[in-house]
């Protein structure tokens, strides 16, 4: 049988005493949280290390005694420590020993209430307190992969890393305390702690007060039935700006909350979202900063009105392209002057609407700035639902040339069952078959041939338009990719993985530091971190996504009939 002792490094010079810790007997192992040293009194070890049990729910107590003699070992000594085991009644009864600069300490275990006492070999893995109990064992990823034995090793180390997490208890007494027990653990020399962050704790809880009354108030607003009448609700739902404000509006309530968190992924998960707002309002600062110095928003404002006029030039140019014969081919000539004309006649009013703007156009794009000081996300926001205004007409001929192509494809389809002598049920959603007369099918091929010959035309509107419609769509696509990205990028924990990387622990990996026959195994237990793309995956924090959910199939196959394709965001749609 193999005893696994997990002895604290900081605790390998401390004077004689006794082993305080928890014995785990499902892994014949020994964690030893401290050492309590000469002179005590047994009951009141007993006291204390029970009420630590209350506070903790771990069954702490003395699992053996501790000898570091610099001097000749002791034949009453070591009889006065063997005799302890008498007192406080744990099997089986460890005693370790240093003697002198040795690096080799000796090991044995009493059993004193067992008849026929086996042999044990004993390893010690020494490991860093200070880092086993700040640091959070993650489990494995892929665990649907991963083989039981993996799974039950994780279970065993997870164990102790509890044991040491949750006995924060036991190591808040130092030794200039008054007390009667004197311990030595990895705070034995005083306690950790900073004034600044003492002083940040007492003051977060009035501000988070405040915070929670005003996010109270704005909620309320939100919910107010003028916000449900149909212009505000269908800008509500359709802006990428109201969704982002909603989503931030979120994240302020976790934050506020005054509901403490349950663990460490939901202490993370706050964590995450409070630097990823600060991150997010700093570069909005910036980004303000940025466009009020040497009047940037007069420049930009008297670029918009050039460019916007170059863009309406460039589609009138293409218009008169299309009324022509486009790359050689031939059209309906009639229904190109028509949707031609149409098309220019809507790029006219556009026009006429953009130079009425002009004026205002400064004002606009000042108060518009303003908004970066809410975060760079809102500013992004804003930029993406400019640029949808922008090209609102861009839209309404892509909306015209997809009803238009639409409605000829179906016609078409529907023609072709015709001819089969089929017919699309309603009812049932099946193609039935049907009979039809002559009148019928004369019609009907009429009609097809009417709606075949004019095909090509609508189809070339209906592609030029598309065309310019997703790049519009890519490009807002792009601004939402960063919106996203700095909305879930969990900061807080790359920051943790770079600075304290023990922090965040995957698992653990032993190191031979001495061996020798007849001596008990000394191993090193050192923390794994996890890598940073099992950080990004643990720790991504939701994001309200605008990106389509259709497949790539389906997405070609909407362009192809002409189906319409809605970049827009939609409430409720919560992406992990």
């Amino acid at each position: 049988m193999v005893l696994k002792v997990f002895f604290p490094s900081c605790c390998a010079s401390a004077e004689s005493g006794i082993l305080i810790g928890r014995w785990i007997s499902e892994q014949s192992s020994a964690v030893i949280l401290a050492v309590a040293h000469f002179p005590f009194i047994p009951a009141q070890v007993k006291q204390y290390l029970s009420e630590v049990q209350q506070v903790t729910k771990v069954s702490v107590s003395v699992l053996g005694s501790w000898n570091n003699s610099k001097q000749e070992r002791e034949e009453s000594l070591d009889e006065f420590l063997k005799d302890l085991g008498t007192i406080f009644l744990h099997e089986p009864w460890i005693q370790i020993s240093k003697e002198g600069n040795s690096k080799f300490w000796s090991c044995s275990t009493l059993q004193k209430h067992t008849d026929n006492p086996k042999e044990e070999e004993i390893i010690f893995v020494y490991y860093d307190q200070c880092k086993v109990m700040l640091s959070h064992l993650h489990p494995p990823l892929d665990t649907a992969t991963s083989t039981d034995h993996k799974a039950n090793d994780a279970s065993k180390l997870s164990a102790i890393f509890d044991t040491v997490a949750k006995s924060k208890v036991l190591f808040m007494t130092d030794r200039y305390n008054e007390g009667s027990i004197k311990l030595t653990h990895w705070q034995s020399d005083g306690i950790e702690a900073s004034i600044i962050v003492e002083l940040l704790k007492q003051a977060s809880v009035p501000a988070c007060m405040l915070l929670a009354f005003l996010l109270s108030l704005v909620s309320g607003v939100c919910r107010s039935r003028v916000l449900k009448l149909w212009p505000l609700s269908f800008l509500w739902s359709k802006l990428s700006l109201c969704e982002q404000l909603g989503h931030r509006l979120q994240h302020l309530q976790v934050i506020s909350s005054a509901k403490k968190a349950q663990n460490q992924t939901q202490l993370m998960r706050k964590a995450n979202i409070f630097v990823s707002l600060l991150v997010d309002v700093a570069l909005g600062v910036l980004l303000m900063s940025w466009l009020y110095r040497k009047n940037r928003i007069g420049h930009l404002a008297d670029t918009l009105i050039p460019v916007a006029d170059r863009v309406a030039e460039e589609l009138q140019d293409l218009l008169q392209w299309l009324m022509g014969a486009p790359a050689g081919l031939k059209m309906n000539r009639a229904l190109d002057q028509v949707l031609g004309r149409f098309f220019l006649y809507h790029i006219h009013l556009w026009i006429s609407y953009i130079h009425l703007l002009s004026p205002f156009i400064e004002m606009i794009l000042w108060y518009v700035g303003l908004s970066a000081c809410l975060g760079l996300t809102v500013a992004l926001c804003i930029l993406s639902d400019i640029i949808a205004l922008l090209t609102f007409h861009i839209y309404c001929f892509y909306v015209y040339g997809a009803r238009l192509y639409c409605l000829k494809i179906y016609g078409l389809s529907s023609l072709w069952r015709l001819f089969r002598g089929k017919k699309w049920n309603v009812l049932r959603q099946r193609v039935d078959s049907c009979s039809y007369d002559l009148d019928q099918l004369f019609i009907g091929t009429l009609l097809f041939t009417i709606l075949l010959f004019l095909l090509p035309t609508t189809a070339l509107y209906y592609l030029v338009f598309t065309l310019l419609r997703l790049l519009v769509v890519i490009v807002q696509g792009l601004i939402h990719l960063l919106v996203d990205l700095i909305d879930s990028l969990p900061l807080y924990s790359i920051v943790l993985r770079l600075c304290r990387s023990y922090r965040l622990a995957a698992g653990v990996k032993f190191r031979v530091l001495e061996q020798q026959d007849g001596k008990p195994l000394r191993l090193l237990m050192q923390i794994n971190p996890l890598s940073y793309s099992s950080v990004v995956q643990t720790y991504r924090l939701p994001t309200y996504s605008c990106y389509p959910k259709d497949s790539w199939t389906l997405l070609c196959k909407k362009l192809f009939l002409g189906e319409l394709i809605y970049p827009w965001k939609h409430k409720g749609e919560k992406q992990d």
